[in-house]
This record gives C-alpha cells, structure tokens and sequence, in this order.
C-alpha cells in the first residue's frame, strides 16, 4: 500500500512526511501515446484508462503526450510548431503539460520582471509576498523592500507597453502585504 493512501490524523501526517517517503510523494503519470490517440485524449486506450484509474486512485494526477510529436515539435520554429499542434487539434505541447502540472503539483508560479535588455520569468510559491518575490532577484531588493508596480501580463500585451497600461489605470502600486499572483509583471521599488 502506498504510503500516500495512509490517512492519517495530523500528527500522523506530520510523521510521515518527516520521514520523506517516496510512496507518500504525488506523482504525475504521462502516458506516451500514437499520435492517433491524442485526438480523443487517450479515451479510447485501454492503457491509458487503466493508468488514469491507477493514478486516481492514489491521489495523482494523469495526462497523455506523444513523445514523436514532442522530437518532432522541437526542431521547428515557434510559429511551425504552433500550426503543427493546432492541425492536431491540440493547444500545447506535452512538454508544456508536464511543466504546467508539475508547477501545479509543487504550488509554484512565475512572475516577469521586464526591461530594455531583457525579460525574465522567475519562480515562486504560491503566496508569496511582493518582498519575498523581490528577494529571488537579490537580496538587497528584499531588504529594501518600498513598493512594487504591477500589472498582469495580459493587459500588458492588450496595450503594447507599460506606460500605455499605466495610462489606462490597469499598473497598481502594491505594498508589501502584496501576495503575487501568477502572470503578474513587476517593477520593484527597492532602498538599501
């Protein structure tokens, strides 16, 4: 029996979680497929119901990719590789399903830091603080924590560019009870 099907009061969870099991860990199953079956997401193989019913059953979560169209995807362009999945009938890669649920899996999240030389995506747990946030950067941004200017990346690219969102009222000043949420683009107001 998997340790992560033990129910356990939280004193006993505690424990079990102290002693770092691998059989209390979640786990993603991926099941690689034909191309022929991704059009139904796997419905109509018997193996994939089979691993999707396993992992249900032990609190996991299950999605199917098929690793010739991820080899095959990887050697073309962004806009190749968008028609590509879009003539499948399908609206991401299987990579980007496994990043996606282990994100999810792991309670993380990605804010953007943007400036003329470059963008960045850095990663966070979810609840995070806008100070803590500012600390993945460098520790100085956390310490000297002031505010910090958001907005959410979609209305950045609805309107082209920061000083036109801020123009439209959708840039926020956040202060350090801010809790980031995913996709939020930021400029941090730091003094050390």
């Amino acid at each position: 029996k998997l340790a992560i099907n033990f129910e356990a009061d939280e004193e006993e969870g505690a424990l079990l979680d102290s002693i770092g099991l691998l059989t209390r860990k979640p786990v993603i199953y991926a099941c690689n497929v034909a191309e022929e079956s991704l059009a139904d997401d796997g419905e109509s193989n018997p193996h994939v119901a089979k691993v999707r019913e396993y992992a249900k059953k032990n609190h996991s979560e299950s999605f199917v990719i098929s690793a010739q169209i991820e080899q095959e995807i990887s050697e073309l362009s962004d806009e190749e590789k968008g028609e590509y999945l879009e003539s499948l009938g399908l609206s991401e890669s299987g990579l980007d399903k496994i990043v996606r649920a282990s994100y999810s899996l792991l309670g993380l999240m990605s804010y953007l830091t943007a400036g003329e030389k470059e963008t960045r995506a850095w990663t966070i747990k979810k609840g995070t603080k806008a100070p803590q946030a500012a600390g993945k950067i460098h520790t100085d941004f956390e310490r000297g924590f002031i505010k910090a200017e958001v907005v959410n990346y979609k209305d950045l690219l609805d309107n082209g560019s920061l000083s036109a969102a801020r123009e439209k009222g959708l840039v926020r000043m956040e202060g350090k009870e801010y809790v980031m949420q995913d996709g939020d683009v930021v400029l941090f107001r730091f003094n050390v």
